[in-house]
């Protein structure tokens, strides 16, 4: 029989009261829609036996297929005064422990040779830094939480605020 945590769950999104501290949306770079954009024009040369205009379609219905899920699962970075969440992740500000950031080969060997199995990850191919985040929780087995962010000063700060 699975031991209640005696810790009070926590949301699974920052409470509406708490001010935000630092926020950032992990957008997909200009490249990454160029990608988009040339696997779906793909669609014309699939279509294009029928006819251009069943192309042209096909091209616009995959680019904007592409473009939803794109938009959709972009994750955000949130700090408020209680509570930090990462992607679909959220843990009490008390768990949180120290924070490092790291870039160029630091951050790809943080993302490959030395990433501990149990983290949390949410990082993006396209966003180069990354920012470490210890994780004190007792009931909790993820050491550390591993974040792409394209502002690894701004969220190191707003994480030593208490």
């Amino acid at each position: 029989m699975p031991e209640s945590s005696p810790h009070a769950s926590v949301p699974s999104t920052p409470s509406a009261g708490a001010p935000v501290v630092y926020r950032e949306k992990l957008w997909p770079n200009a490249w990454i829609w160029i990608i988009a954009a040339g696997v779906s024009a793909a669609g014309i040369l699939v279509f294009a036996p029928i006819s251009m205009a069943a192309g042209y379609t096909a091209a616009l219905v995959l680019f904007a297929i592409i473009a939803v899920l794109l938009v959709v699962s972009t994750p955000a970075i949130t700090v408020t005064g209680d509570a930090l969440t990462v992607g679909r992740a959220t843990i009490e500000r008390r768990f949180v422990g120290g924070v490092q950031q790291f870039t160029a080969g630091e951050a790809t060997a943080e993302r490959g040779t030395r990433l501990n199995g149990l983290a949390y990850l949410c990082i993006r191919g396209w966003i180069d830094p990354v920012v470490k985040i210890e994780i004190t929780d007792p009931a909790d087995r993820t050491p550390y939480w591993l974040a792409s962010t394209r502002h690894p000063d701004q969220l190191t700060a707003a994480l030593a605020q208490r």
